[in-house]
């Protein structure tokens, strides 16, 4: 069985901790680098559901894409819930690691699985990192439909097809609207609009869209939006990352059993439908 260093060591290549944004909290938070691993677990958020259920499972490692501490702590005291996180995982001998914003931009990327899931191809990164000669990482992709879909289609094989939360899929357009050419970004996407129209897309999909940058989008130009949950344009990450660990398993001879959580960590958990009229 490999230690926790030399699994780091290569989830480190495949999202390395340089390329997070200055603000970002990544990497090993909890973990002894000489313990042994022959179970992972991969999730969206590094919470108390999710850490039992790395309990329950048998977990040596959990890798979540979203940090535990963003901006820093001067307690893990079990009082508070992220304290009690801490005390879970190390009573248990669990290791937390993160990519977070290294995973947002890597090649394959957190939009790179969001496209994915859509059953769209992936033409180029929306933001292109400049340190990258091939052009592949970057922050969001510019996709490509097979066919065209009106709006309405578009809509529905995105809620099809990603993970089921409360929130579903907002929608801003004309229905009807036909898209060919479609813009994505997991995780929360409205600072992105610019390059968006810049990249001539007629939809784009991301999530936590606000009523003034998505108001003052569509009025500047046709550009439809859909409005997804934050953690259900993240999840499919995990299972890309659960398969390239795998084949990094299989290439070494680790024998790893790696696990993606299918619990919705969405912190929306019901939804009713308008039904009031305006007068």
């Amino acid at each position: 069985m490999p230690r926790l260093s030399e699994v780091i060591a290569a989830l480190e290549k495949l999202w390395p901790a340089e390329r997070a944004e200055s603000w970002d909290a990544v990497g090993t938070v909890v973990g002894d680098p000489d313990q042994e691993v022959t179970r992972v677990l991969f999730a969206v958020d590094p919470v108390q559901e999710i850490v039992d259920e790395a309990v329950r499972l048998g977990a040596d490692l959990l890798v979540t894409h979203h940090p535990l501490y963003l901006r820093g702590t001067t307690t893990v005291a079990a009082s508070h819930f992220k304290g009690r996180v801490v005390h879970t995982l190390i009573k248990n001998d669990i290791a937390l690691h993160v990519a977070h914003t290294n995973a947002d931009t890597a090649d394959p990327g957190v939009s790179d699985a969001l496209a994915g899931a859509l059953d769209v191809r992936v033409v180029r990164p929306l933001v292109p990192d400049p340190t990258d000669p091939n052009g592949r990482r970057g922050l969001g992709r510019v996709c490509e439909l097979d066919h065209p879909l009106t709006l309405r289609e578009l809509a529905a094989r995105a809620a099809e097809r990603l993970p089921a939360t409360a929130q579903g899929i907002r929608v801003a357009g004309d229905p009807d609207t036909v898209v060919r050419t479609l813009a994505v970004s997991g995780g929360s996407g409205d600072s992105l609009f610019d390059q968006v129209r810049a990249a001539g897309a007629d939809a784009f999909l991301t999530a936590d869209l606000r009523h003034h940058p998505a108001s003052e989008a569509v009025a500047r130009s046709p550009l439809a939006l859909l409005d997804a949950a934050h953690w259900a344009t993240e999840w499919p990450w995990c299972e890309q990352a659960a398969g390239q660990l795998d084949e990094i398993s299989d290439r070494h001879g680790w024998g790893l059993r790696v696990h993606v959580s299918t619990t919705v960590t969405d912190p929306w958990t019901a939804h009713a439908a308008s039904s009031a009229t305006t007068k």
